[in-house]
């Protein structure tokens, strides 16, 4: 089973920067693509950037967030700039993994809070 953990949310002030991580554990798998969703307050999941496996190709992602990864530590990263309150929310990791078996299993974690005051 593929465990994926969050962490680097907090609280920040408008403005500033942050950097969430994403760390994937557990044996016999392989991780396919990698995404970062966020939930605000009321609204639905959505999702704000993406990256494959290709160590050559970068990833995609809305305006001031940019997503890179780290596949020696099966690590995703999502960097945020110019934090706005609006972008309060709790943002989760996902990732498509396929086992030794060939069984395919979409994974996620369990969030990680951010909240930007102003």
């Amino acid at each position: 089973q593929v465990q994926l953990v969050e962490s680097g949310g907090g609280l920040v002030q408008a403005g500033g920067s942050l950097r969430l991580s994403c760390a994937a554990s557990g044996r016999g798998f392989t991780i396919n693509e990698m995404r970062w969703y966020r939930q605000a307050p009321g609204k639905e999941r959505e999702l704000v950037a993406a990256i494959g496996s290709d160590p050559s190709t970068t990833g995609s992602a809305k305006g001031r967030f940019t997503i890179s990864r780290d596949n020696a530590k099966n690590t995703v990263y999502l960097q945020i700039n110019s934090l706005k309150p609006e972008d309060t929310a709790v943002y989760y990791c996902n990732a498509d993994t396929i086992s030794d078996r060939g069984r395919y299993l979409e994974v996620w974690g369990q969030g990680t809070l951010v909240t930007v005051s102003s």
